[in-house]
């Protein structure tokens, strides 16, 4: 097992001078406790790409974005998981693991996104729209998940999409998630409102092949065209890379669009004068700290106040006290786990 000095060594490699010297010693203090303990209770620690820096590079023994989580999860023989993510992601966890004890070190961490769309939504859709398919952004929760046919990630929303062969398909419940999959498979979208118990189609749509929704990621929604040409009139030859929750303009005026697995492929993979990553900001600090010989243009405006909420201190006491455990009733289990398994089958 690494030594404190070790931890420390290595978070200075990679993170100094984002953090001071005596930062990284407390950081490197804290994860210590963290793996020993892990050890000690056979509990394994997943960390999504938006975690803090030293969290990220200290203690997860597993890293990535929430499909190649699900895929860890769900093969893991720890008793315990610590998931350093937020609600919805535990859930999953949860959902692939209903005799382990899953574990979330913040009970603030929620997801506007999660938050946009209810299972009473769903039905209501399904209601106005029979026979269609209905396609469930992962970033929803379980009870959600559990009245799709399918859930999907941003790395496999279009080839989810594809393979329900369908004249018309329901995706809920990213605007902007949507909006780019239309735009990329030449697909037509429409996005009915929900009105008291019913739900209300635009007028006159005409053809159309998605049915989309109105939720949006309270990060990426703040990143606009403005900001991209601003960069790129102070560094002509940048990089950027951005997520498919932003809105199409900003896709569009952006050199790359992917998942967060997908921008750090990109990135190990190419090499440029300068990166620029529209996404939240820990995200593009942990890349640069894997990449110190590329240079990165920082455009922090915002970190998520809800993966913000996941500390060390408070992974250390979620294990200590195995507190803030995740439940998900076995009914809404069961039927999740088919809408997550579909998912992860696709890949």
């Amino acid at each position: 097992m690494e030594t404190k000095n070790d931890l420390f060594e290595q978070l200075k490699k990679k993170l100094h001078p984002i953090y001071t010297e005596g930062e990284l010693r407390y950081k490197a203090e804290l994860a210590f406790e963290i793996n020993k303990l892990k050890k000690e209770k056979n509990a394994v620690i997943l960390g999504h790409n938006y975690m803090e820096p030293a969290l990220f590079h200290s203690i997860p023994d597993v890293t990535g974005d929430s499909l190649g989580l699900s895929r860890e999860a769900a093969k893991t023989d720890a008793d315990i998981i610590v998931f350093c993510g937020v609600q919805f992601m535990a859930e999953t966890a949860k959902i692939l693991n209903p005799t382990k004890k899953v574990l979330i070190p913040s009970q603030k961490a929620g997801c506007s996104l999660a938050e946009s769309i209810t299972a009473e939504d769903v039905r209501l859709l399904r209601k106005k729209f029979p026979g269609v398919p209905i396609v469930a952004y992962v970033n929803t929760y379980a009870d959600v998940k559990a009245e799709v046919d399918v859930c999907c990630t941003s790395g496999n929303a279009n080839a989810v999409v594809e393979s329900l062969n369908a004249d018309t398909v329901i995706f809920l419940p990213d605007h902007y998630l949507a909006q780019n999959v239309a735009n990329e498979t030449g697909k037509k979208i429409i996005f009915p409102s929900r009105v008291g118990q019913e739900i209300i189609a635009p007028e006159n749509p005409g053809k159309y092949d998605l049915i989309g929704w109105h939720g949006k990621c309270e990060v990426h929604e703040k990143y606009t065209v403005k900001d991209v040409k601003t960069i790129r009139s102070q560094y002509p030859e940048v990089v950027i890379l951005t997520h498919p929750e932003s809105s199409p303009e900003v896709v569009a005026a952006s050199d790359y669009s992917g998942s967060t697995s997908g921008m750090i492929k990109y990135v190990a993979e190419t090499n440029a004068p300068q990166y620029l990553l529209l996404t939240e900001c820990s995200m593009g600090d942990n890349i640069a700290a894997e990449h110190r010989d590329k240079s990165f243009l920082r455009l922090c405006m915002v970190r998520c106040p809800h993966m913000n909420t996941i500390t060390l201190e408070d992974t250390l006491k979620a294990l200590q006290n195995e507190q803030f455990e995740v439940d998900v009733p076995e009914d809404v289990r069961l039927r999740a786990l088919k809408s997550v398994e579909r998912m992860i089958a696709i890949g």
